[in-house]
């Protein structure tokens, strides 16, 4: 597996008398976040000069070739960003397996030129791209045997050069963390378990939901850890015999503690250890003759793979297409290579390696080497099951009255997902013997002595809860508030402490660091736990909230585009970030914008002045009827959303009028919803991660007697610590962010796939190759 470490730009010039030609398909089941890379694939090469092929139905369109093999460009994959599915269709062609189908594949490939490829699919897809790969030199030379192509095309297109990206919701590619849809899948799962839990709350009710994943559950495992449910059953780790009564065990354990209703979330793909499969209605059957009460069934269905993505799918999907396209169209040798994610870097491994070890997976079960199966889905997956064991079964759901006493509070900007970081430190403080007690109102309500004990029972549903229930305050402690603080502890007989938050939690625990020689109440550990939707925190790819409001933003977005959709319109839309231009940024890329605007990059007349002629330009000569620009909200404090609008409007005005279409301007403030809403899956996975990591790291400290005051954060989905004074020394003090920022050199990435060249003298010499060749592109547009 090799890590990118940097966005890759390596690929060699293409002239028009040399254009590299490269098809792109969907094969398999489809999953949302096909049409975003699709459309990095068509738009990337377009802006190097190679010429792009959409492939329709899949492996099938390639055997069929006439108009389901088609030249595109850029308006092609307008407009596809928010859908699902895929837009030149998906099909699961049993004459691609054959050695006759494979020739006339070649055949319609090479007789356009198209010797790059590029499939969006599963392993199944995957394994028959590597086979069409092996095979492509004796299919040419059979070809030119039966007279079908010519020996100078034999030699022209001597190998199949190939990329692979995972286009499923199972994610059950072994050496990648997300594989395309998967995200989506389980908003989609979230949001019915939310819905779920509220009826069966109502009527104290069992419900049995079963969830996509024939090989794997990280989908089962993911949703019963985001919704809080109480028992899972997954391919990878069938269940002991006798599992029915220890299932109902912990049900009814569950209900003694306080729960008003139980979920149990169950993969397609569970099977008993002897290999007889495990259905929702057998569950539900069980249950109710056990517990003697009602269980109801819920089977999501397709509607997992359907609607529009999430933000990630958007983005991530888009990243992966890029830096594909850029690999066949620059690979010196002709190994297919698979490209996923590891954490927030692009992955690059051998395509036969992962279908391979992907393959081992099921095999594995069905010798009944579970851990060995559990080891290949990965050390994410190993942490997601133990943390779920303990959450659903803990040691103990009472505090022990000998326990150490660990503070938990939240400081700084409100952040959806801090109450999922709560609820995980008191469900496993309490289970590993702590006694966990809250701190309302951040850093005043402690110096005011706001504290009180947490109980199992009373943070049940907080993982599901936006906001924060123990409040939040952006507030840095006064000098005479750190000696009420340290009054506090010392009252409170607090060991440790874990504070959940943003920039002022990090800056308070700094400060607390510091003043520990004059307050010994200081010594004690503290960890600190990013949430923050600015994701603007040191040691840490991602925060706690920062995914939701994404969403938000792209989601606001959209609509904005729908609402533009009958009128030539330009919109500046501002996000929230303070100095930090994550929200802004990604937004942008994941909603197709055609510029941004941070404060990391500045904001100049020249740079409006570039933007405004590309804009015009775009209008008079390209019928281009939409523009978008996201502004970070600090991003210029002199060019603000409404000053960049009025210029535009200004320099449009001469466009409007009789016989004019013009374009007209409008803002967007999204303001506070972005910290509003519930926190999506990712949010939670990740807050119930990290606090489950900092537990573990204070229980170390308290044994050992270490006081050290750290931080825990993700970096390539690996968690990771560091101390309180290390990580604010890699931070921008003015800016109030980190020096280093991963997402910032996404930016190219976005000015390649989003804003269309308006170049005319490049546009009209490719057209002109393209006509002379013989090569227009079909004007039928995708979908």
């Amino acid at each position: 597996m090799v890590v990118m470490e940097s966005v890759t730009n390596s690929t060699p010039p293409i002239t028009p008398n040399n254009p590299i030609r490269v098809g792109v398909l969907t094969s398999g089941g489809d999953a949302q976040g096909m049409n975003a890379a699709l459309r990095a694939v068509v738009r990337t090469a377009l802006s190097v000069g190679a010429r792009p092929y959409l492939i329709r139905e899949g492996y099938q369109g390639m055997i069929d070739g006439g108009d389901d093999i088609e030249l595109a460009e850029w308006k092609h994959v307008s407009g596809i960003l928010n859908r699902g599915g895929t837009t030149i269709g998906t099909f699961r062609s049993k004459q691609f397996t054959t050695r006759e189908g494979m020739l006339t594949a070649a055949e319609n490939l090479v007789d356009r030129g198209i010797d790059r490829l590029i499939v969006i699919g599963g392993d199944g897809s995957l394994s028959g791209l590597d086979q069409f790969s092996h095979d492509w030199p004796s299919l040419l030379d059979e070809l030119v045997s039966q007279g079908r192509i010519s020996q100078d095309q034999r030699q022209a297109h001597p190998r199949l050069v190939y990329a692979g990206l995972v286009g499923s919701i199972d994610n059950d590619l072994v050496g990648t963390d997300m594989t395309i849809g998967v995200d989506s899948a389980l908003h989609r799962i979230q949001d019915a378990i939310d819905a779920i839990a509220s009826t069966a709350a109502s009527h104290q009710r069992c419900f049995v939901v079963e969830v996509m994943g024939r090989r794997c559950g990280y989908l089962a495992l993911a949703a019963a850890i985001s919704g809080g449910c109480d028992y899972v059953l997954i391919p990878e780790l069938p269940p002991e015999d006798g599992w029915e009564q220890t299932m109902c065990a912990q049900l009814g354990q569950s209900r003694e503690a306080g729960r008003k209703d139980s979920i149990v979330i169950i993969a397609e793909g569970a099977t008993t250890r002897s290999g007889d499969a495990i259905s929702a209605d057998y569950v539900a059957t069980t249950i109710s003759a056990a517990l003697g009460e009602e269980a109801r069934v819920t089977i999501l269905g397709h509607v997992q793979r359907g609607g529009t993505p999430s933000a990630y799918d958007r983005w991530a999907s888009t990243w992966l297409g890029y830096e594909a396209t850029q690999h066949v169209l620059s690979s010196p040798t002709d190994e297919g290579l698979v490209f996923g994610f590891h954490g927030e870097q692009i992955v690059t491994i051998p395509l036969v390696q992962a279908v391979e070890q992907t393959r081992r997976v099921p095999a594995l079960i069905s010798q009944g080497k579970y851990g060995e199966a559990m080891d290949l889905r990965g050390r994410e997956f190993h942490g997601l099951m133990r943390i779920f064991d303990e959450l659903s079964n803990p040691t103990r759901t009472t505090a022990a009255p000998d326990g150490a006493r660990i503070g938990v509070m939240h400081a700084g900007g409100l952040a959806p997902g801090m109450n999922t970081a709560a609820k995980t430190a008191v469900r496993l403080g309490i289970s590993r013997g702590h006694t966990i007690v809250g701190v309302d109102d951040g850093f005043p309500g402690l110096a005011e002595g706001k504290v009180r004990e947490l109980t199992w029972k009373e943070v049940d549903t907080w993982s599901q809860e936006g906001g924060a229930m123990l409040e939040t305050r952006r507030h840095i402690p006064t000098e005479a508030e750190l000696t009420s603080i340290a009054w506090a502890l010392k009252e409170n007989k607090i060991k440790a402490l874990i504070v959940i938050g943003g920039w002022d939690a990090y800056a308070a625990v700094h400060l607390m660091n510091k003043e520990r020689r004059r307050y010994a109440e200081f010594d004690i550990p503290v960890m600190c736990v990013p949430a923050s939707i600015d994701n603007n925190l040191p040691g840490t790819a991602m925060s706690i909230g920062a995914d939701a409001a994404l969403n938000v933003v792209v989601d606001s977005i959209d609509k904005v585009k729908m609402s533009a959709s009958a009128s030539q319109r330009c919109f500046f839309i501002e996000t929230m970030g303070r100095r930090c231009g994550y929200l802004a940024l990604m937004g942008g890329f994941a909603s197709g914008a055609e510029q941004v605007y941070l404060n990391e990059t500045g904001i100049t007349l020249d740079k409006l002045k570039s933007d405004i002629d590309w804009l015009r330009r775009s209008v008079l000569d390209h019928e281009r009827s939409l523009f978008l620009a996201v502004r970070n909200e600090y991003a210029n404090p002199n060019y603000t959303t409404d000053v960049i609008r009025s210029l535009f409007d200004e320099e449009g005005k001469n466009l409007r009028g009789p016989g004019k279409d013009g374009y007209d301007t409008r803002t967007l403030v999204i303001g506070h919803v972005q910290q509003g809403s519930s926190p999506t899956p990712a949010d939670r996975l990740l807050a119930t991660r990290l606090t489950d990591a900092a537990l573990t790291h204070i229980r170390e400290q308290l044994t050992s007697g270490d006081t050290t005051m750290n931080c825990v954060g993700s970096i390539q989905n690996e968690i990771r610590f560091a101390t309180i004074d290390d990580v604010m020394g890699q931070v921008d003090d003015q800016a109030q962010r980190p020096k280093q920022q991963w997402w910032l050199g996404l930016k190219q990435i976005l000015d390649c796939v989003n804003r269309e060249s308006v170049d005319e003298e490049a546009r009209e010499s490719a057209d002109e190759e393209a006509r002379q060749s013989g090569d227009s592109a079909n004007p039928r547009a995708v979908g």
